[in-house]
């Protein structure tokens, strides 16, 4: 690794951990949403960095994927709009922050205690094909389909939460200058 990628994946770490601090210190679940998908984009480039580039692109993949979902549920389910509203993101303060040192203190310990195996020779000629064959076996069809199956899960959870659309509320023409929305005190008065 050259100097220039020890900088930057030390500065996208630093990143990580701010943006993962953010998400329990800001005051929306839009908010946290967003700070926990930088988060995981900041562990997926070093990730990258470090040569793996298929588990930086499912870690990136899948973590915006999840994001967007849990998005898409918020403007859908959520009492405020879209989670903007300001509330508490953190209970049980103590407990958890007590919970999350001896988790660190526990991991820490292991990476400095445990002796880590030695590779005796080179990789194989084709990590990514034998991580894929590991990881899904003779199901990577099945998770491929699965994958389109929840994408167009997201499709439809998005159009059935916006019932109505701009031909709906401005006429089928788009003529009419105010949109007739049912509920007054919207985006359009």
């Amino acid at each position: 690794m050259t100097d220039v990628a020890a900088v930057v994946a030390v500065a996208l770490g630093a990143a990580a951990v701010v943006l993962g601090v953010l998400v329990f210190v800001v005051d929306s679940m839009a908010r946290a949403t967003f700070a926990l998908l930088a988060s995981f984009l900041g562990v997926a480039g070093i990730m990258l960095i470090l040569d793996l580039t298929y588990l930086a692109f499912v870690t990136a993949l899948m973590m915006t994927m999840e994001m967007a979902v849990m998005a898409v549920f918020m403007v859908m389910f959520m009492m405020n709009p879209a989670g903007l509203m300001p509330m508490t993101m953190v209970h049980n303060q103590r407990g958890s922050a007590a919970a999350g040192l001896a988790a660190f203190a526990v991991l820490a310990a292991g990476t400095w205690l445990v002796d880590w195996p030695v590779r005796p020779r080179g990789p194989r000629s084709d990590t990514t094909a034998q991580l894929g064959q590991a990881l899904m076996g003779d199901y990577m069809l099945v998770m491929i389909v699965v994958g389109v199956v929840l994408f167009a899960t997201i499709l439809a959870g998005t159009v059935l939460a916006t019932g109505r659309g701009r031909y709906d509320r401005f006429g089928p023409d788009l003529a009419r200058r105010r949109p007739d929305d049912p509920v007054p005190g919207g985006v359009g008065r």
